[in-house]
């Protein structure tokens, strides 16, 4: 395999893809280089999809084009015990017309779509190829060789789209060789057959409205949470849990998904349903502190590679921000070639780019939520004092009634301590 090309996408991702797109609709010779036999085959994540606006502009007609699941109507947060739980939950009717806030999508149907897209505007996909390392010419990256292939795929730039332990921009230097345990996480799902009919009855939903719902309570004190998001004639459910937090554990992620599986509370949820597959994938959940140069000679670093993950507690983001960050790498690309120079200094464009956008505004924003994610109390004692509170405020026993506001001091004076709180909630504010 010796082939010449004017820039290498390493990762058909959502990122990777992004970026082969765009560049190829500018009538660039672009190679895609994919490890799995298609595009999406080796990709895992919970099911949301968030708006993506930066592809909407390269595709007009994305939403009525991609191969999407049902469009998010309702979210949630539950709060649960071993044998209680409480809900809250939004919805509006501004997330029920379009444009939708967001998506419910199965990776290797949708990584698969936006692939060929890009194969459809001219590039070229090269699957079932893992890269083995970088080739250096006059100081610079100049391409890339395949495990098993002998020969060199070269041109005067790559973007390095393959995932959070991306081996191309740790060869190029751009990533410390071990990120810490405490800025990752891993994501175990489960994805259950269930009809449509019972879907809708279940979780309240019409037409092709869609529920996503997040869990706190339910990883036996580990940092994390649990997730369910119902897709067409599928829900998908699942944990995430911060790796330093399981590993101190003991426990294992399966053996945290099963128990999850089996809370009473929960299990009536997915009554019916026919378990079909297992995932798992890491996550990189450092935030801006975690993020690695994203620039060299002749290199960009996109998506999961450059950290490019927002969890704020609220909501976790990835897909939208890798799409995103591969479009601006995409373009950083283009203009490069417009001035015939891949060096650092034209293509630190990229950075700047990133800095002026909302990718890195909203990680800046939330630089410090992942310290509240580490607030261990978090994931037993406030579902704990949730719970209690809201039983105390709903049991009618013939008891006189303590006023609400002495009914939660005293409830986290027990279970969390005035000081603990206090601190949690400076925390928190700080990170929100």
């Amino acid at each position: 395999m010796n082939r010449e090309f004017q820039a290498i996408v390493v990762g058909a991702g959502p990122a990777g893809s992004s970026a082969a797109l765009t560049m190829a609709r500018a009538g660039l010779d672009v190679a895609l280089i994919e490890r799995g036999t298609f595009p999406g085959e080796k990709n895992m994540f919970g099911g949301l999809l968030h708006r993506m606006t930066s592809i909407e502009e390269v595709f007009p007609d994305f939403w009525e084009r991609a191969p999407l699941e049902r469009h998010i109507a309702k979210k949630g947060t539950t709060f649960m015990t071993g044998d209680a739980s409480f809900h809250v939950q939004h919805e509006c009717t501004g997330f029920d017309r379009t444009p939708y806030n967001g998506y419910t999508v199965f990776r290797p149907r949708f990584d698969r779509w936006l692939a060929e897209e890009a194969v459809a505007a001219g590039a070229t996909l090269i699957n079932r190829s893992t890269v083995e390392d970088l080739v250096i010419k006059n100081g610079r990256i100049a391409g890339v060789t395949i495990a098993g292939r002998k020969g060199e795929i070269c041109a005067p730039v790559v973007v390095a789209a393959d995932g959070v332990l991306s081996f191309t921009a740790k060869k190029a230097g751009l990533r410390q060789p071990r990120f810490s345990p405490d800025q990752m996480a891993v994501g175990v799902k489960a994805l259950f057959d269930m009809p449509k009919e019972v879907i809708d009855d279940r979780f309240g939903l019409v037409r092709d409205q869609g529920f996503a719902n997040e869990y706190v309570g339910v990883t036996a004190g580990v940092r994390g949470g649990g997730f369910l998001y119902t897709n067409y004639d599928t829900v998908s459910v699942g944990i995430v849990v911060h790796i330093s937090s399981l590993r101190d554990s003991g426990k294992t992620p399966y053996d945290l998904l099963n128990s999850f599986l089996e809370q009473p509370q929960f299990t009536k949820l997915l009554r019916g349903g026919r378990l079909m597959e297992y995932s798992a994938h890491v996550i990189p959940e450092g935030g801006y502190a975690m993020l690695p140069e994203l620039y060299g000679d002749g290199i960009l670093v996109a998506g999961d590679a450059a950290a490019l993950c927002n969890a704020t507690g609220v909501n976790l983001e990835g897909i939208n921000l890798a799409s995103h960050s591969g479009i601006l790498a995409a373009r950083t690309v283009i203009d490069a070639f417009e001035r015939k120079d891949f060096s650092r200094k034209t293509l630190k464009r990229y950075k700047e780019r990133l800095d002026l956008s909302w990718v890195m505004q909203d990680l800046k924003g939330f630089r410090n939520a992942p310290k509240m994610l580490h607030i261990d109390r978090i994931y037993n004692e406030y579902p704990e004092l949730v719970c209690s509170m809201m039983e105390h405020i709903y049991r009618i026993d013939g008891t006189p009634k303590t006023s609400i506001p002495k009914l939660m001091l005293r409830e986290a004076r027990e279970k969390i301590g005035l000081k603990n709180l206090l601190g949690d909630l400076f925390t928190a504010w700080r990170a929100l």
